[in-house]
């Protein structure tokens, strides 16, 4: 690297019968003589010097002499002071020239210095010739870089398909549910990709100038997790579909189902009891059961039936459940109506009313459409309730509940316990494997008994890690949930009667009057009713 620009700079010269200080001013692009730094110089050369009229001569920025002493000129070889980055991945050195009566230095000289100061890498050689060669001083030159670790990425996991458990069915301009096109179901078919590892870049380790290795930090390597009816490519990269069916992530793991159809659930079927997913055209009769580790979706109507998915449930006729029916879904539940029904969803629930039923969701509760209304019984949410029209004029019992989840505040509680655990034991061991790892680089003996030792605590190292990795995600993961439990509400765009109970978290309150186009939050402990 050529230095272009030309500083200002100083050196002994003798002067008639004595010797003085030449300053030589810069050039329009370079930098004045630093005070400070001739003051340091002249000390080292035990030369005393009169500070006032050395800083007037500076400050005057043109070529001149000030006088020191008496006597012959002192012999001052060429010098330098060199400056190293605390990261050890730099070294600049600055050049101050030999007196009149000094010797200068070779290019030779100043690395076998470096060499000395055990800088061994990334050294410039041409940047140090040409400052030394063609007389560039007070003049930072950097002549020594470290390479710097180039670090990697982990590995990440492309799905081809979508994986939010959020997604809602599409609605039509009235609000109700469009029942052709849920956007709920993944589809898939037989050789469709459905994920791709993009593996661990680990990058590149780097050196300092003194030749040391610098790690890059570490990278998260990933696994394709999946169940049946999937395929995976021989490096372990890529999965497809086995059959034709829908495919769904359920806690990192892709699963493929495939589709029972039938037309009706009755005395013609007897119960049903899937692996995949179920579809039928028509309905469920009454005291019948429909279990599917996939979706359940029907067509029709389903009277007095026991409904249960490890996915979604849609009705696209509703449930008229005579007391006795039930849906269970560790999704969603997509219904026309819910009467006299029981539903837990561990997503959220749609549909466009409720009446007498006692219904519960993980997520939000919505009921909306033509009608839009909750008349009777118990509904309860987790995150927030959007109705129309809230119990009913005649004075209906009906309890509504909006809150915390206790089961997912216990067990935050118990993640933060095993999280701090975890940081505990790994604060322990490391000190522990890196003195191990210290003393094996220092030739230092090690016996049997300690690398079993250290073998062990590494051992418990990687079983920790990604142990802890998992927990910290899930902790997020209710972290997020919980949030928004907090900013609980229920939301009725139409009007809500009396004798209508609204819960949120541990304190309620019963409606007194008529209320339309209203929301009801927890202010200040309590149940409060403000404008939308």
């Amino acid at each position: 690297m050529v230095i272009n620009m030309a500083n200002g700079y100083f050196r002994l010269v003798s002067r008639g019968a004595g010797y003085g200080l030449e300053i030589k001013a810069p050039d329009k692009s370079g930098e004045s003589v630093r005070i400070g730094e001739v003051t340091d110089y002249l000390t080292q050369k035990n030369v005393v010097c009169d500070l006032s009229v050395l800083k007037n001569a500076i400050a005057e920025g043109k070529n001149t002499i000030v006088q020191l002493g008496m006597g012959p000129c002192p012999v001052a070889n060429m010098t330098y002071n060199l400056f190293v980055d605390e990261d050890l991945m730099t070294a600049t050195a600055r050049f101050y020239p030999a007196s009149e009566t000094g010797q200068g230095m070779s290019v030779k000289e100043f690395l076998s210095d470096l060499r000395y100061r055990e800088i061994k890498f990334g050294i410039d050689e041409e940047a140090v010739r040409n400052a030394i060669e063609n007389g560039i001083y007070c003049t930072d030159i950097v002549v020594a870089v470290g390479q710097p670790a180039r670090h990697g990425e982990d590995a990440r996991i492309e799905y081809y398909f979508n994986t939010d458990v959020k997604a809602r069915p599409t609605q039509k301009d009235d609000g109700s549910v469009d029942f052709f096109n849920l956007n709920t179901i993944n589809h898939c078919k037989a050789g469709d990709i459905l994920a791709r590892l993009i593996p661990a870049d680990p990058g590149e380790y780097g050196t300092n100038i003194h030749g040391a290795k610098i790690k890059p930090r570490d990278v998260k390597n990933a696994l394709l997790r999946y169940a049946n009816n999937i395929d995976i490519s021989e490096d372990k990269t890529e999965l497809t579909s086995r059959v034709n069916g829908h495919v769904t992530l359920v806690d990192d793991r892709v699963f493929v189902s495939n589709v029972l159809e039938l037309e009706n659930v009755d005395i013609s079927t007897g119960n049903v009891d899937y692996e995949g997913s179920v579809n039928i055209t028509g309905n469920v009769q009454s005291n019948f059961a429909v279990r599917a580790q996939g979706n359940v979706v029907i067509n029709g109507l389903v009277e007095g039936a026991y409904i249960e998915a490890g996915g979604d449930i849609i009705i696209a006729r509703g449930m008229a459940g005579m007391n006795k029916g039930e849906l269970k879904a560790k999704g969603n539940i997509v219904a026309k109506f819910l009467e006299n029904t029981k539903a837990t969803a561990g997503g959220y629930i749609t549909t466009e009313s409720i009446l007498h039923s006692t219904i519960m969701a993980n997520g939000e509760i919505t009921v909306d459409g033509r009608r839009g209304f909750i008349t009777g019984g118990h509904v309860c949410a987790s995150n927030k309730i959007n109705v129309k029209t809230l119990g009913s004029p005649m004075g209906t019992s009906t309890l509504v509940e909006v809150g915390i989840n206790p089961e997912q505040k216990n067990r935050y509680a118990q993640l933060q316990k095993d999280v701090a655990d975890m940081q505990k034991n790994l604060r322990n061991m490391d000190p522990i494997i890196a003195t191990f790892g210290q003393k094996r680089r220092q030739g230092v003996p090690i016996t049997q008994e300690q690398l079993k030792y250290l073998a062990s605590l590494v051992k418990t190292r990687e079983q920790i890690a990604p142990q802890l990795e998992m927990a910290r995600r899930e902790m997020e993961a209710l972290q997020e949930v919980m949030d928004q439990q907090g900013q609980a509400q229920v939301v009725v765009k139409g009007e809500v009667f009396p004798g209508v109970k609204i819960a949120i978290g541990e304190v309620s309150m019963v409606v007194q009057s008529n209320m339309e186009y209203c929301k009801f939050i927890k202010l200040r402990g309590d149940v409060k009713m403000v404008g939308i």
